[in-house]
C-alpha cells in the first residue's frame, strides 16, 4: 500500500511543478513575464486553499478509495489541458483549476495513514511517503528536460506542450488503479489475516486522544484552536520555502548559461540530497519521540543555507547552498505532519489536517509570487532568496515554540 501511495504522490508532485521546467520555453512562447509566471504558478495554491477542507471532509465521509481516485483522475485531465493555454489568462485559469482538482489529496493521504500506522511510528512512515516529493523532482527534472528537447515540434506541438500531456498520463492510469488497490480501512484489507486486522485496529484505537472534560467542541471550535492555527502558520513558512525553491530552481540554474537538458540535470541534485536525508531524520524523531526540534532545526538550517545562496559568487557554491536549503525543508516536513495528527481525531482530524495544509499551502502562492515580483523589480534573484531565507528562520523558531507540549503517544500507547 505504501509504495503505491508514494507512486501516486510522485505523479501528483510532478504534475504540480512540471510548470517550472515547461517555463524554460513556455514563458517565451506565451510572452509571460517573471511576475506573470510566478503569479500563475502560485495560483494553484489558491484553488487548493478554496477546496481543501471541503474535499477532505468529503473523503472522510465517502472513503479514501473513491475520493482519491476522483482527485487523481480530475487533476490528470486538468494538468494535460495546460498544454493548450494560449496566454496569461488561460494560464491563470488552468493553474487555479489544477489546485481545485488536487485539493484534498495530500491531507487525505495523511489522514489515511493515521488509520494504518500508530502515532509513535508516523514520522518515519510519513517520511517514507514524502520521499516521493524529492524523488519526483529528481527524476522529473531530467525527464522533463529530455521531453522538452526530444519532442519539440512533433506533430505541430512545442516541447512544453508534450511535457504536460506525457506527464499527465500516469496520474490518469493510477487514479483508476486506486479503485482496485486501496481499501478504506484496515478492517477491510484482504491481505491481512483476521488476527492481524484486529490487532492493528486495536493498536490504532489506543492512539486516539482521551476525550477532554466538558462539552464536546464543535468542528469549528476544533479548527480554531490557537495551536492548530499556529501550526498552519509554520506550514505557511515551510511551503513558502519549498515552492520558492521548487518553482524557480530551473530558471535560477538556467541563468548560469545552461541549456534545458543540462539545467534539468543540475536541478535534480538538490532533490537527491533531500531524498537521502529525509528518512534518517524522521527515524531519529521516532526513536527519540521528539518532534518540535526535529522541525525547527532543519527549518532554521534551510533559512541559513538559502541566505548563503543569496550571497553566492559562483554557480557551484550557489547550487550547493540551494541543495542544503532543500535538504532542510524536506527534512522538516514529514515530522511536522505528526503534530496536527496528535491534536485531533475523527472528523476534526479530517478538517484540521486539511485546514493546516490549506492555510499553510498559501505559502506555495506567496513564495513563487514574491520571487517573481522581486526578480522583475530588481533583475536579480539574490534579494528574493534572502527574503525567503529570513522567513524560514522565523518559521523554525516558531516551530520550536508552538511544537513544545505536542507530544506523541509512546510506543506502549500511553501519552508522551
Amino acid at each position: 500500500m505504501l509504495p503505491f501511495l508514494m507512486l501516486c504522490y510522485f505523479c501528483a508532485y510532478l504534475d504540480r511543478v512540471n510548470v517550472s521546467f515547461a517555463a524554460l520555453t513556455m514563458n517565451r512562447d506565451l510572452g509571460l513575464s517573471a511576475s506573470a509566471y510566478g503569479f500563475g504558478a502560485g495560483l494553484f495554491f489558491l484553488g487548493y486553499f478554496a477546496f481543501e477542507v471541503p474535499s477532505n471532509l468529503i473523503l472522510a465521509r465517502v472513503g479514501a478509495r473513491v475520493w482519491i481516485a476522483r482527485i487523481m483522475v480530475t487533476w490528470a485531465l486538468v494538468s494535460g489541458a495546460t498544454a493548450f493555454v494560449t496566454g496569461e489568462v488561460s494560464f491563470y485559469l488552468v493553474r487555479f483549476a489544477l489546485g481545485l482538482a488536487e485539493a484534498g489529496f495530500f491531507p487525505g493521504i495523511i489522514l489515511y495513514l493515521t488509520l494504518w500506522f500508530p502515532a509513535a511510528e508516523r514520522a518515519r512512515i510519513v517520511g517514507i511517503f514524502m520521499v516521493a516529493v524529492p524523488l519526483s523532482a529528481a527524476v522529473g527534472a531530467p525527464l522533463s528536460g529530455l521531453i522538452l528537447t526530444a519532442t519539440d515540434g512533433a506533430y505541430g506541438l512545442a516541447g512544453w506542450q508534450w511535457l504536460y500531456l506525457i506527464e499527465a498520463a500516469p496520474s490518469l492510469v493510477l487514479g483508476l488503479c486506486t479503485l482496485v488497490v486501496l481499501t478504506d480501512r484496515p478492517a477491510e484489507a484482504p491481505w491481512l489475516t483476521p488476527d492481524e486486522r484486529g490487532a492493528l485496529v486495536a493498536r490504532i484505537a489506543a492512539d486516539a486522544p482521551a476525550p477532554a472534560p466538558g462539552p464536546v467542541p464543535s468542528l469549528a471550535e476544533a479548527l480554531l484552536q490557537p495551536r492548530l492555527l499556529g501550526l498552519a502558520g509554520v506550514y505557511f513558512g515551510l511551503s513558502t520555502g519549498l515552492y520558492a525553491i521548487g518553482l524557480w530552481l530551473p530558471q535560477i540554474v538556467s541563468g548560469f548559461g545552461l541549456d534545458p537538458l543540462a539545467t534539468s540535470l543540475v536541478s535534480a541534485l538538490p532533490y537527491l540530497l533531500a531524498a537521502a536525508g529525509m528518512v534518517p531524520w524522521t527515524r531519529h524523531s521516532d526513536a527519540t519521540g521528539e518532534r518540535a526540534w526535529h522541525v525547527a532545526l532543519p527549518t532554521v538550517f534551510a533559512g541559513l543555507a538559502l541566505a548563503a545562496a543569496s550571497r553566492a559568487e559562483g554557480p557551484v557554491f550557489a547550487v550547493l547552498c540551494l541543495s542544503l536549503a532543500s535538504l532542510g525543508v524536506f527534512a522538516a516536513l514529514p515530522t511536522f505532519w505528526t503534530l496536527p495528527t496528535v491534536l485531533l481525531s475523527g472528523r476534526a482530524a479530517a478538517g484540521g489536517i486539511a485546514l493546516v495544509n490549506a492555510v499553510g499551502g498559501l505559502g506555495g502562492f506567496f513564495g513563487p509570487s514574491l520571487m517573481g515580483w522581486i526578480r522583475d523589480a530588481t533583475g536579480r534573484f539574490d534579494h528574493a532568496l534572502a527574503a525567503v531565507a529570513a522567513l524560514l528562520v522565523v518559521t523554525g523558531l516558531a516551530a520550536a515554540r508552538i511544537g513544545r507540549g505536542i507530544a506523541p503517544p509512546r510506543r506502549d500507547g500511553t501519552g508522551g
